[in-house]
């Protein structure tokens, strides 16, 4: 049993050394601290812009719809009336 400790232990550091000294580990680290810039792509800010645009006028669009409905579906409440004769 302590020797499944030890071994995994020194792969185990081993590994995690390797990790810390390779790009990754550096950009991990980096990231932890705080330090890494944002990424910022143009084109992507673009195109997230041009899909908040195109949600609000979904939004709109679904909001005309709902009124449509709603006014159509309390004019079939009304119904006809009754006549007075």
């Amino acid at each position: 049993m302590e020797g499944l400790f030890a071994i995994t232990f020194i792969f185990g550091g081993g590994t995690l050394f390797l990790l810390s000294i390779s790009p990754v580990g550096k950009a991990l680290a980096e990231r932890i601290r705080g330090r890494a810039p944002p990424a910022q792509d143009p084109e992507l800010l673009a195109e997230v812009d041009a899909l908040r645009q195109e949600v609000a006028e979904l939004h709109e669009r679904v909001d005309f719809a709902e009124r449509l409905l709603s006014t159509s579906a309390e004019r079939s409440e009304l119904g006809k009336g009754e006549s007075s004769r």
